[in-house]
C-alpha cells in the first residue's frame, strides 16, 4: 500500500462520503415524478363549483387557528374584556360551525414552503432533496391544479408564486408579488397579508371598469390563490404564541371574510368554492422543517359550492376527535375530517371541475363533498384511474430497463388486473351498488399506491447491499492505511497478484454490465466502484494488517492483559453506541461528562498529585459541560444570558492581555515544553483589537435586540457595524502572521478571541456560556492527554525552553525548518492502542459540539432570531450560511487544540485524524439502516438528519485536519529537540510520513 499518501487518503475520504451520503436519496427518496400520463377528469357530472379560491396561511398551526386567547391587540390592554379568552378567527370558525367541513391536514417532511405548496397544489410529495433545489425561480416540472385551471390569479411571496407561474402553460398563471425586501423579520409581518388582500380587492374593482377582465373573471374553472406569509414571518420572529402571531391570525381571518364576501357579491351565483389551509405549521421556538407534530398539523376548512355542511353530533363527541388534539377548540360536536396534504389537490380539482393533476397521489376526501353517492363513486373511480395511470407509466419504464422484471403481485395477473377491477367497479355503479363501488375504488387506489411503492423500492436490496459492503470496506481500508502509515516501522509488502486483480476486475466489470443494461443512473456506478476498490486494497495490504496487528497487540500476553483489552474494547464500543443513542437522547452527554470527571484518577494518585490544578480544571469544565445537555434544545431569546456570555469572553481576553507575560512564564516551560516567550508589542496590539471587537459585538448585539423587539426595523448603521465586527474578528488572526508568537497558549487565545464576536452576535441564549465552557474543556483535555502520555510512557520531554528570540519571525522559521526535517527523517512515533482512546475522545467532542446547545438533527431547533440581526430580510440560503458558521465555530477551536495535541504527542500529521475517520463510520452504518421513508413524519425527518450528520463526519474530519495545519503552523515545541521519539509501544517510527518508501505527506 505504498501508493496511499496522506493527502490521497483524505481526498478519497471526502469523495467517498459525499457520494455515499447521496445513497439514501437513491434508495429511500427517489423522485416520484414521471411524465407521459393522460389526464383524467370527472365528465359524467356538472362541476360542483365554477371557480375556486385557495387561501394558504403560511406557517399557521392547526391548534393556534382554532384555540381561544386573550385579545392580542386590544384598545385597552388593562380592561377585563381584553383579558377574556376568545376565538381569534371568528369568521373561519363560523365556516366550521355552520357552512362547511373542517379537519386537520397532515403534511410531510421537510415542512418547508416549497414542498408544502407542491403537495397542496400538485398533489405529490417531492423527494426530500428537492427542497435543496431552491425556493424562488426554479420552475416546477410537474402538473398542478393551477396548470389544469382555465386561468389562475395569484398574489403573495416572491419565494413561492414564481415557481408555479413558470412551471405552468405560458400565460395561464398570473403571479403578483411584493418585493423580497418586504419580508423583513425586524418589522411587522401582517402588512404582507394586507398587501395581498388589497391587491385582490383591486382586481375585482378594476373588473367593474374593464370589460375584458370582467369577461375573463366570469369564465368557469378559474382559480384564485392568496399566499399569506405574515404568519410565518411573525412566527419566526416572535414564536407562534406571541401577540404578534396571534394578532396576525386576526388579520388573516378578517381578510378572508372580506375577500369571501367580495367574491360572493361580485358573482352573485353562489358557485364559488373556498379552501383555507396552511403549507406547514410552526414550532414553539419559531421554526419549522422537521416532522414535529406542531409543524405537520395544519388547519383545513372548505366551504361554498359543492362542499358538505358540518356533520353534528348532539349526543356526545363527534368522530375525528379521538386523539384529543382538538379538545380545546370548541368543536367536539362537529365531525373532524383529517386528510393528508396531497388530498387537498384532488379536492380542489374536483370542486372546480378540473382534471386531476397527473402526478397527484392524493385521495379524494369524499366527506368534504356535497353530492349524491353515485357522483362520489364516479369521482373516486376517476381518482383511482389517475393514480393507476402513473403506476402503468412507471411500470413500463421499469420493464424497459430491468433484466428480469418481477411485476407487482396485487396487479400482476388477469384476475387482479386494473382492467378487470375497473370493469367491476363500473358494473357496481351501473347496478346502483354505490357503497360496493366506493369500497372497490378505495381498494384500487390503495393497490395503486402500493404498486407505486413497490416500483419505488424495487432496487432497494441491491443498493443497500452495495452501500453496506462499501462502508465496511472503507472502515477496513482506513484501518489498514493507518496501520501501514503510522504503526509499521518499515515498508510493508503489497500482495497484488494477477489472479486477485482479475477477480476484483471481473467483479467490477460484472456490476457495471448489469448497471449498463438496466440504464442505471451514473451515481450507481460510483456505489459499485468503491466497494471493489476498498476490498482490493485491503486484500493487497493484508500483510500490513497482519504485521501491524502483531505490533499493536505485542504487549498483550498475560490473562489479565487479555481481560483488560476485552473490557477496553467493550467500553470503546459501548461509548460508540452511546454516541448513536445520544442523537435521540441528548442527556447521554451529561452522563458521559460526569463520568469523564474521574478519568484522570484512573492513572493513579501520583499522577493527580503531580497535576492538581489541571485535574481540577478538567473536572470543573466537564461538570460545566454536563449542564448544557439538560437545558432545552429549543431556546427563546434571553438578552441577559447573551451579554453574560459575552462579558465572560471579554473578561478572559482582558485578563490574558494584562497577565500574558506571567501566564506564559508560569506555564513552566521547563515542564510543559513550551516554545519561546517573546512578546512582540505589535502582536499585543492586534490581540487588544480582538478584545475590543468582543466588546463592540456586545454593544451592537444589544442595540440590534432592542430595535428588533421594538419592531422599528434594523437600522442600516447597526446592521453595518454588526457585519463589520463579524468580518473583522474573523480577519484579525491573519495579522498575527506578521508578528507571530509561536507559544501555543497564545495561539489558542488568538483563535478563541477570533470567534468570540461571532458567538455573541449569533447567540440568542446560553450558547456563549457553552462556547466558553467548551473551549476550557478542550484546552484542559489536550494538556491532560500530553501529561498522560509522558506519565505512562516515561517519554520525558520536559526540557527547558531556550531564551526568547529577538527576531519575531525566527521562532516560526525555526519551527518550519524543524518540521520539514522531521518529515524528511520520518521522526515521528508510531501509533499505539492508547491512541484509539484519543480518537474516541475527539469523536465524542465533535458530537458534543453538535448537540450541547441544540439538536442539530432537527432543522426546527435553529432560530432565526440571531441571524436577523445581520440579515433581517428573509433569505434562506444566506441566513442558513450564518447558522452554519455559528455551528462550525466550536470545531475551529477544537481543531486548533487537537492539532497542537497531535504535535505534542509526536505523532505524524493526520495520524489521529485518520484514526477518527476510521472509527466514525461505525456510527454511520448504524444510522444507514435506521433511515425511514414511512411512518410518522417526525421519524422520517429525524432518521435522515442522523444519517447525513454521521456520514458528513468523515468529510468534516478531513476538513478539520487541513484546518488544523493552518492553526498550528509556526507553533513550536522545543522539547522535540531534546527528546527521543519513542511511541507508547516503545518503538521508534522512522517512516510515518516519509520513510524508505518515498511517501511524502
Amino acid at each position: 500500500m505504498a501508493q496511499i499518501t496522506r493527502y490521497r487518503f483524505l481526498s478519497i475520504a471526502v469523495v467517498f462520503h459525499l457520494v455515499y451520503i447521496y445513497s439514501i436519496f437513491s434508495i429511500y427518496f427517489v423522485s416520484p415524478i414521471v411524465h407521459g400520463m393522460g389526464e383524467h377528469s370527472v365528465e359524467t357530472q356538472e362541476a360542483p363549483a365554477k371557480r375556486l379560491v385557495l387561501f394558504v396561511g403560511d406557517g399557521l398551526r392547526a391548534d393556534k387557528a382554532f384555540q381561544s386567547f386573550p385579545d392580542p391587540s386590544p384598545d385597552d390592554a388593562q380592561s377585563e374584556e381584553a383579558k377574556k379568552p376568545r376565538p381569534l378567527a371568528p369568521y373561519l370558525r363560523s365556516r366550521v360551525l355552520s357552512h362547511g367541513t373542517f379537519g386537520v391536514s397532515h403534511t410531510r417532511v421537510p415542512t418547508e414552503s416549497r414542498p408544502g405548496h407542491v403537495a397542496l397544489i400538485a398533489g405529490l410529495y417531492e423527494d426530500v432533496s428537492a427542497v435543496m433545489t431552491g425556493w424562488k425561480l426554479n420552475p416546477v416540472n410537474f402538473d398542478s391544479v393551477f396548470n389544469r385551471s382555465r386561468h389562475t390569479w395569484s398574489w403573495g411571496s416572491p419565494d413561492i408564486l414564481p415557481m408555479f407561474e413558470q412551471g405552468a402553460v405560458p400565460g395561464r398563471v398570473d403571479a403578483d408579488t411584493y418585493d423580497a425586501e418586504d419580508e423583513d423579520f425586524s418589522k411587522a409581518g401582517y402588512h404582507l397579508d394586507i398587501w395581498v388582500f388589497d391587491k385582490v380587492k383591486k382586481l375585482f374593482q378594476d373588473a367593474k371598469t374593464n370589460a375584458t377582465l370582467n369577461a375573463e373573471l366570469h369564465k368557469e374553472k378559474n382559480v384564485f390563490f392568496l399566499h399569506l406569509l405574515g404568519l410565518d414571518t411573525a412566527g419566526h420572529s416572535h414564536r407562534p404564541y406571541s401577540q404578534q402571531y396571534l394578532h396576525n391570525i386576526k388579520v388573516v381571518d378578517q381578510g378572508v371574510q372580506e375577500i369571501t364576501e367580495l367574491i360572493e357579491d361580485f358573482y352573485g351565483d353562489g358557485k364559488t368554492a373556498f379552501v383555507f389551509t396552511a403549507d406547514h405549521g410552526m414550532s414553539d421556538w419559531g421554526s419549522h422543517g422537521d416532522g414535529h407534530p406542531d409543524n405537520t398539523r395544519t388547519p383545513l376548512i372548505a366551504w361554498g359550492s359543492g362542499v358538505a355542511t358540518p356533520v353534528e353530533n348532539r349526543s356526545g363527541i363527534a368522530r375525528g376527535h379521538e386523539d384529543g388534539f382538538s379538545s380545546d377548540w370548541g368543536f367536539d360536536h362537529i365531525q373532524r375530517h383529517d386528510v393528508s396534504q396531497a388530498d387537498i389537490a384532488a379536492l380542489m380539482a374536483y370542486l372546480a371541475g378540473l382534471a386531476f393533476p397527473t402526478n397527484s397521489v392524493g385521495e379524494l376526501p369524499l366527506s368534504y363533498l356535497d353530492t349524491d353517492p353515485k357522483s362520489k363513486a364516479e369521482a373516486l373511480l376517476v381518482n383511482a384511474q389517475e393514480i393507476l395511470e402513473m403506476y402503468h407509466v412507471k411500470e413500463d419504464l421499469k420493464k424497459s430497463t430491468e433484466l428480469r422484471y418481477k411485476p407487482f403481485a396485487g396487479l400482476g395477473d388477469e384476475t387482479h388486473s386494473v382492467e378487470f377491477r375497473v370493469a367491476s367497479i363500473r358494473e357496481a355503479i351501473g347496478a346502483g351498488r354505490y357503497d360496493d363501488a366506493l369500497e372497490q375504488s378505495n381498494e384500487l387506489i390503495q393497490l395503486g399506491l402500493q404498486g407505486l411503492r413497490y416500483l419505488q423500492t424495487y432496487d432497494w436490496l441491491f443498493l443497500r447491499t452495495l452501500v453496506t459492503v462499501g462502508y465496511i470496506g472503507w472502515i477496513m481500508f482506513a484501518v489498514t492505511t493507518v496501520i501501514d502509515l503510522h504503526v509499521l516501522e518499515e515498508a510493508s509488502e503489497t500482495l497484488r497478484t494477477v489472479p486477485s486483480m482479475i477477480g476484483f476486475s471481473s467483479a467490477l466489470a460484472g456490476l457495471y454490465s448489469v448497471l449498463y443494461m438496466q440504464q442505471s443512473p451514473w451515481i450507481y456506478y460510483a456505489y459499485a466502484f468503491f466497494p471493489v476498490m476498498f476490498w482490493e486494497e485491503v486484500w493487497a495490504g493484508r500483510p500490513a494488517l497482519i504485521k501491524g496487528s502483531g505490533i499493536l497487540f505485542a504487549h498483550i500476553s498475560s490473562k489479565g492483559d487479555k481481560i483488560l483489552l476485552a473490557l477496553s474494547t467493550a467500553g470503546f464500543l459501548g461509548l460508540l453506541e452511546a454516541l448513536v443513542q445520544s442523537y435521540f437522547q441528548r442527556e447521554i452527554f451529561t452522563i458521559c461528562y460526569l463520568l469523564a470527571t474521574v478519568w484522570p484518577c484512573c492513572y493513579g494518585q501520583e499522577f493527580v498529585k503531580q497535576h492538581p490544578n489541571l485535574v481540577a480544571t478538567w473536572m470543573l469544565s466537564c461538570v460545566s459541560m454536563s449542564v448544557f445537555t439538560t437545558l432545552p434544545a429549543n431556546k427563546v431569546e434571553d438578552e441577559n444570558l447573551v451579554l453574560l456570555g459575552g462579558g465572560l469572553m471579554l473578561a478572559v481576553g482582558i485578563l490574558y492581555l494584562l497577565f500574558e507575560k506571567s501566564i506564559l512564564a508560569d506555564a513552566k516551560a521547563s515542564r510543559d515544553g513550551l516554545s519561546s516567550l517573546g512578546l512582540d508589542s505589535a502582536a499585543r496590539v492586534i490581540l487588544g483589537i480582538q478584545v475590543g471587537l468582543v466588546a463592540l459585538a456586545m454593544i451592537v448585539t444589544k442595540s440590534s435586540i432592542w430595535h428588533i423587539k421594538a419592531r422599528t426595523g434594523l437600522p442600516p448603521g447597526t446592521q453595518f457595524v454588526g457585519w463589520l465586527t463579524l468580518i473583522a474578528s474573523l480577519v484579525m488572526p491573519f495579522f498575527h502572521g506578521l508578528w507571530p508568537n509561536s507559544h501555543h497558549i497564545h495561539r489558542i487565545m488568538v483563535v478563541f478571541l477570533a470567534f468570540s464576536p461571532s458567538f455573541i452576535i449569533l447567540t440568542i441564549s446560553y450558547e456563549g456560556l457553552f462556547y466558553l465552557a467548551f473551549c476550557l474543556c478542550i484546552f484542559s483535555w489536550t494538556r491532560l492527554e500530553h501529561h498522560i502520555f509522558v506519565y505512562t510512557t516515561g517519554n520525558d520531554k520536559l526540557a527547558p525552553s531556550p531564551t526568547a528570540k529577538a527576531v519575531p519571525l525566527e521562532p516560526a522559521l525555526a519551527a518550519a525548518a524543524e518540521r520539514l526535517s522531521h518529515l524528511r527523517q520520518g521522526d515521528y512515533r508510531s501509533l499505539s492502542l492508547a491512541d484509539a482512546r484519543i480518537a474516541l475522545f475527539f469523536l465524542f467532542f465533535i458530537q458534543s459540539a453538535f448537540f450541547s446547545t441544540g439538536n442539530i438533527a432537527s432543522i426546527s431547533s435553529f432560530s432565526l432570531d440571531a441571524v436577523s440581526r445581520l440579515i433581517p430580510v428573509f433569505d434562506p440560503f444566506s441566513q442558513g450560511a450564518l447558522l452554519i458558521l455559528k455551528i462550525m465555530i466550536p470545531f475551529a477551536v477544537m481543531t486548533a487544540n487537537f492539532g497542537i495535541l497531535n504535535r505534542r504527542l509526536g505523532v505524524a500529521p493526520s495520524a489521529l485524524f485518520m484514526l477518527v475517520m476510521a472509527v466514525s463510520d461505525v456510527m454511520t452504518l448504524s444510522f444507514f439502516y435506521m433511515v425511514k421513508d414511512e411512518g410518522s413524519w417526525l421519524d422520517i425527518g429525524t432518521t435522515i438528519s442522523h444519517f447525513v450528520i454521521a456520514s458528513l463526519l468523515g468529510v468534516f474530519v478531513a476538513g478539520l485536519e487541513l484546518v488544523s495545519e493552518l492553526f498550528v503552523r509556526g507553533v513550536e515545541f522545543d522539547d522535540r529537540k531534546s527528546s527521543s521519539k519513542k511511541g507508547a509501544n516503545g518503538t521508534q517510527n522512522g517512516r510515518a510520513n516519509g520513510g524508505s518508501n518515498g511517501r511524502v505527506s
